[in-house]
């Protein structure tokens, strides 16, 4: 009937460099292009991402430390990426800095926060601490990276599990934005009261995170004696671990369809997102130690949503194959996700 469907594929792979290639630009003011293939930039994504792995290792080898002081096997490796990513940031954070001191402000970016740590933080002399700049960029760039490309492959898993769940998101992102055939122009149309209109979305996304939180297992140091809500003692220097992804699947916490996705979990009568306390659903943290990208990795994570939903129909490429877990920091897909993305209809 004059329709034409388009059938391609997307992988994790492709979330992780889109997620990089955005907070890279936010960060540093310069785009990484790693969608594109750009040599340097995806050498540089694919040693940070190995470094993280390396260094998770650390938790399960007790002789680590040795293996460093040898620089042999994981260690020897951890720190070859470690200079990789060293030599691509001093880099850039050299060059930004020669150009805010030169007083050329025109041609400096101020909207991304490179420039601006590097304004804020310059001693009167001109002093720039480069290390420190280094550790809070690439702090930012592996919370805005990591995390939202590990949601967004799980989420996109979800959906091709639950269809239906697929379908009422796109309906929900049709009559958010704007009603166009263009993807450029839908995009723009995301605009921040359309992203707070779709609740079930942002249901939709806290239920993936309950079941696969980015960061599944995480620990605090105790910097005083301290007594534990139950009753427990800790004392100081004692490591405390706990564990979102167990939480999220306890039957006590979440009733007795805990390991069941229902989105509808986290909506009132209304359809209208209702969260749960931050010391129940962890993904996130709690107090004062909560997520402070919180609300930008959502809005993140709805625009990559909204746009693929509503203008693709996702299915896994093999519905037998078993997806199992990566050994990182955060939550991956081992080997990837592989998914068709089928074009919803164009006229």
């Amino acid at each position: 009937q004059g329709r034409v469907y388009l059938t391609g594929f997307l992988d994790q792979d492709l979330l992780m460099k889109a997620t990089m290639d955005s907070i890279f630009t936010i960060a540093v003011g310069v785009d990484l292009d790693t969608l594109s293939g750009s040599e340097e930039g995806s050498r540089f994504a694919a040693a940070l991402d190995d470094a993280s792995e390396f260094t998770l290792l650390r938790f399960v080898n007790a002789f680590w430390k040795v293996s460093r002081f040898l620089n042999v096997g994981a260690e020897a490796a951890l720190r070859r990426r470690i200079e990789v990513v060293d030599e691509f940031m001093y880099k850039r954070i050299r060059a930004r800095a020669e150009e805010i001191s030169d007083g050329d402000i025109g041609k400096v970016s101020k909207d991304d926060l490179l420039s601006r740590f590097i304004q804020a933080t310059t001693s009167d002399a001109g002093e720039v601490d480069y290390k420190h700049l280094r550790d809070m960029i690439l702090n930012i760039v592996m919370a805005g990276k990591d995390p939202t490309a590990g949601a967004l492959a799980w989420f996109l898993y979800m959906m091709c599990k639950h269809p239906e769940v697929q379908e009422k998101i796109s309906e929900e992102a049709a009559d958010a934005g704007e009603a166009t055939s263009s993807i450029d122009d839908f995009s723009r149309s995301l605009t921040e009261e359309a992203l707070n209109k779709m609740h079930y979305l942002h249901a939709a996304l806290t239920e993936t995170l309950r079941l696969y939180p980015s960061l599944p297992l995480d620990n605090k140091e105790c910097f005083s004696d301290d007594i534990l809500p139950n009753g427990f003692s800790v004392g100081k220097g004692d490591i405390v671990f706990y564990a979102p992804y167990a939480m999220g699947r306890m039957e006590r916490l979440w009733g007795e369809d805990a390991i069941v996705f229902r989105p509808e979990r986290w909506l009132n009568e209304r359809g209208e997102f209702l969260p749960e306390s931050p010391f129940k659903f962890t993904a996130f943290q709690a107090g004062p130690r909560i997520c402070l990208g919180k609300e930008f990795a959502y809005r993140q994570m709805k625009i990559f949503a909204a746009v693929l939903l509503r203008f693709f129909v996702l299915a896994l490429c093999d519905k037998d194959e078993s997806v199992n877990y990566r050994t990182m920091i955060t939550l991956y897909i081992d080997q990837g996700l592989h998914l068709t993305a089928t074009a919803r209809g164009i006229v």
